[in-house]
């Protein structure tokens, strides 16, 4: 099972040194983001951390709001911007899959420079009036399922699978979107639904009548963790502190995954990397506290072994910085030559493929599945 790996012990590591070989990376004078959309949590760490490159490098930082997963790529694809604080479609767009797998997409170079993880956890939302000991007595509940919505429903399929459960085990009750999900567990005609567990949605259900409550998913249960990263690798376990119902003395062990995560393509200048890697750890304590969300970015709070791959010069930071393992860099070499496999076998696909949108998504994901498992890896979708 892949779990973030513990820095604590290697955090002293960060010497006088490294913070004079750090100061000297030049950094451009405009950085181009994407991020969430003004008011959002996303949107306010990249403000203040842009104040930060600026009082630190004089570099300007220009901040394009995105509605959606595609708005937020696409500047990324098309060189637009340099940067972008995205969420978990910055894993979809690594791997070529969901809104992804069009013939405009496909799989992109993404490489990792940072992630948020904040006391927030991705959770199943239950009415308080189910029964409940444990995530398995979610079987035969009527589950939400969110039409449109890829991310939130393979993120419910990770958690049935954490029971060893799948949709067929559920009922399954369609929702036109997010809140309207929320309204129809308020209303009787759901019992649960996925969430961040600091949402509205969640606050609503928790303040009605039926109320609510979050299903565990103990540490301890290997088999589980297994089963639920098998469907979704991208999450990992997390003491959940905040959130509707959650008492920060007692939390929840839930999951989650970062948000944001601090993205690139893999040839974004490394010196502009470096000085971005820098500022982050060793300037962390000047920004840890201006946004919502941002102490999320210690250094102890980054998973070196997760699903999308670092930029090389994060790679040579955290090597120089002493926190970087031969464990960490088997992992890396593995996850950047998966994506190069994805790549060429799409670069191969095009060659021949099918002129129509949903032939071409159906035969580019058969096309994918079989090159990975000829490779011996999990196609996951």
């Amino acid at each position: 099972m892949s779990t973030k790996t513990n820095l604590t012990l290697v955090l002293g590591s960060l010497t006088a040194g490294l913070l004079a070989a750090g100061s000297a990376s030049a950094m451009p004078s405009t950085l181009n983001w994407t991020a969430y959309g003004t008011g959002t949590s996303g949107h306010a760490q990249i403000m203040a951390i842009s104040q930060l490159l600026q009082e630190e490098h004089g570099t300007q930082s220009r901040v394009i709001p995105g509605e959606n997963d595609t708005m937020r790529m696409t500047p990324l694809k098309t060189g637009r911007v340099d940067l972008c604080a995205c969420g978990i479609a910055s894993y979809y767009g690594s791997e070529g899959v969901m809104m992804f797998a069009g013939p405009d997409w496909g799989p992109q170079p993404i490489r990792v420079i940072s992630t948020s993880m904040a006391s927030f956890g991705l959770g199943m939302a239950v009415a308080g009036d189910v029964e409940m000991d444990s995530i398995a007595d979610l079987e035969g509940k009527r589950l939400a399922y969110l039409r449109g919505d890829d991310a939130l429903n393979k993120a419910a399929e990770a958690y049935l699978a954490f029971a060893g459960l799948t949709w067929d085990d559920v009922e399954r009750v369609d929702f036109p979107g997010y809140n309207a999900a929320f309204d129809g567990i308020i209303s009787g005609r759901a019992d649960a639904a996925i969430t961040t567990t600091v949402t509205p949605a969640a606050q609503r259900l928790a303040a009605s009548p039926r109320g609510l409550q979050w299903p565990e998913l103990p540490t301890e249960d290997a088999a589980g963790w297994a089963q639920m990263l098998e469907v979704a690798p991208y999450f990992q376990p997390h003491d959940v502190t905040s959130g509707a119902g959650i008492n920060a003395d007692q939390p929840l062990a839930s999951a989650s995954y970062p948000y944001p995560i601090m993205v690139s393509n893999a040839d974004l200048a490394p010196e502009t990397v470096t000085g971005l890697i820098t500022t982050l750890v060793e300037s962390f304590d000047d920004y840890k506290d201006n946004a919502p969300g941002a102490s999320g970015y210690a250094l102890e709070n980054q998973n070196m072994t997760w699903v999308v791959p670092f930029h090389d010069a994060v790679v040579a930071y955290y090597q120089e910085s002493g926190v970087w393992t031969d464990e960490m860099d088997a992992h890396q070499n593995a996850l950047v030559e998966r994506q190069q496999l994805l790549m060429d076998t799409w670069e191969a696909y095009q060659a021949d493929a099918p002129e129509d949108e949903t032939a071409f998504i159906d035969g580019w994901m058969e096309t994918r599945r079989a090159a990975l498992q000829e490779a011996g890896l999990n196609p996951v979708f």
